[in-house]
């Protein structure tokens, strides 16, 4: 992966040259007048719009979650071929898409090369739009790949305004230019098993539990509590990560150096002594145990989960049928509540970009208007499917709906909680290296919980890898 990477951000900035010798090689040496040009520019609208119907929108993503979403909610849709491998739209528009999966890269491997390739390519071979997700974001809107949101495609202020502030922040290059948008937010919450609650803490109910878990000192000793009684208090050594390096004191990087965070090292710490004391079953995430924990058979008190892990991975997880009814009495279904635990935090989240170069601008702009800025469809979404979409006045009116309730919590309305988390999201330390960063850091310390190798020696580890993945980097700095 660090080879390929280091190939697409140089060839990145070839790319960006070619881009802008291309904006600037527009004019042939012949002077044209107000009057010629704007009769050009009417006759390549004209074009254009003749030139739509029966066209391509080629969308690139991993999975099949926002073609789901896509098909399911773009009031455009007129028929989706049995494959799936084409959507057709109501003025003859097909989309086509490429779904490329995420494993060692390959997405992003895929998606460089195609990019890089973007300008010799056929019209309607071009990639319109494709999708990024938080750890990597910064690669795609640092970069002339990505279209400005406002100033190339035409959305406005005034139809970005319903969104969380957080989710815009993600996708802003280093001018100010929001280069991509997207429909759901991914606040983070504590799962626990209603059923394990109840056995180590006398009560499964969402606020006497968070009392019990509001700070890590009090988390700790309901891990102790947990261990009493059989129980797991988390799955593996990856669960709690990311809330604890949400909430970091500065940024991964600062000019050359790496430095790793104080609260960063409170992980490590408590992992260390989960995994010693059995607090744990020693799983990573995605891992067929991890996974297993989740369901039936499962022993552990909770899993910290955002928005889609809780209706997409975690409710998947709980049944003993996986083909069968999503109710109670399949597997643990209705067993599990979540409250906010021990801090605020977020986790994924998957944003839509327009490729610079497409040739379907209104149609891009239409997407993303329709699919990250209409309340009502954001409302039904949420409805539909339980995720949390990005659109605060519709989170709200659904948080604040007595009648609304997931069956998979118990009739718990998830949505006021995540509603009350999102407001907390901090996004002022994020940076561009913080996959590579994350994924080096529990990379080598893995070792350490594992006791293959003592503490100092997966520091060492640590910062052999990221000076490897960023020879840029030259030291890294421990608290």
């Amino acid at each position: 992966m660090k080879k390929n990477a280091k190939k697409f951000a140089g060839l990145l900035l070839a790319g960006s040259m070619v881009l802008s010798l291309a904006a600037c090689g527009s004019s042939s040496g012949s002077e044209s007048t107000p009057k010629d040009t704007e009769a050009a520019a009417e006759a390549s609208s004209a074009a254009g719009d003749e030139a739509k119907a029966g066209s391509t929108l080629n969308i690139w993503c991993w999975n099949d979650e926002f073609q789901s979403r896509f098909n399911d909610y773009y009031p455009e849709v007129k028929e989706v071929a049995a494959d799936k491998s084409t959507t057709t739209l109501n003025d003859g528009t097909v989309v086509k898409w490429t779904i490329n999966p995420n494993e060692n890269s390959n997405y992003q491997n895929k998606l460089d090369e195609a990019l890089l390739n973007q300008e010799s390519t056929a019209d309607e071979d071009k990639i319109d739009i494709f999708l990024i997700e938080a750890d990597y974001a910064l690669k795609y809107v640092d970069s002339e790949y990505t279209l400005d949101v406002v100033n190339d495609i035409g959305l406005t202020d005034s139809d970005l305004s319903g969104q969380y502030q957080y989710t815009k922040d993600i996708v802003t290059d280093s001018n100010g230019a929001l280069k991509g948008t997207t429909w759901q937010a991914t606040p983070g919450l504590f799962a626990y098993r209603r059923s394990i609650a109840k056995d180590v803490l006398g009560t499964d109910d969402p606020e006497q539990v968070q009392e019990a878990l509001s700070d890590w000192d009090k988390f700790n000793a309901v891990a102790e509590q947990a261990n009493a009684k059989g129980y797991k208090m988390l799955s593996g050594y990856d669960d709690a990560y990311r809330t604890f390096s949400n909430n970091v004191s500065a940024p991964w990087v600062d000019g050359t150096s790496v430095k790793v965070d104080a609260n960063l090292m409170k992980w490590v710490e408590q992992t260390k002594e989960f995994t010693d004391k059995g607090y744990n079953n020693k799983t990573s995430l995605w891992d067929d145990g991890w996974a297993a924990d989740q369901g039936p058979d499962g022993d552990v008190f909770g899993f910290f989960y955002s928005t889609w892990g809780i209706n997409f991975t975690l409710l998947g997880n709980s049944l003993a049928d996986p083909d069968g009814a999503e109710e109670v009495g399949n597997g643990i279904y209705g067993d599990y509540a979540v409250c906010e635990g021990p801090e605020p935090y977020y986790w994924g989240g998957t944003w839509i970009c327009a490729a610079a170069g497409t040739d379907n601008k209104d149609l891009v702009k239409d997407v993303m208007l329709k699919l990250t800025c209409d309340s009502d469809i954001m409302k039904k979404i949420t409805l539909d499917t339980e995720d949390y979409t990005n659109n605060v006045s519709a989170m709200n009116e659904i948080a604040e709906d007595s009648t609304y309730g997931s069956s998979f919590l118990g009739g718990q309305n998830h949505i006021a909680l995540f509603a009350k988390s999102a407001e907390k999201i901090d996004m002022s330390n994020a940076g561009k290296y913080d996959q590579g960063c994350n994924e080096k850091f529990q990379a080598a310390f893995k070792d350490y919980f594992d006791g293959n190798v003592d503490l100092d020696t997966a520091k060492e580890n640590f910062e052999t890898a990221i000076t490897e993945l960023y020879p840029n980097l030259t030291e890294v700095v421990w608290p």
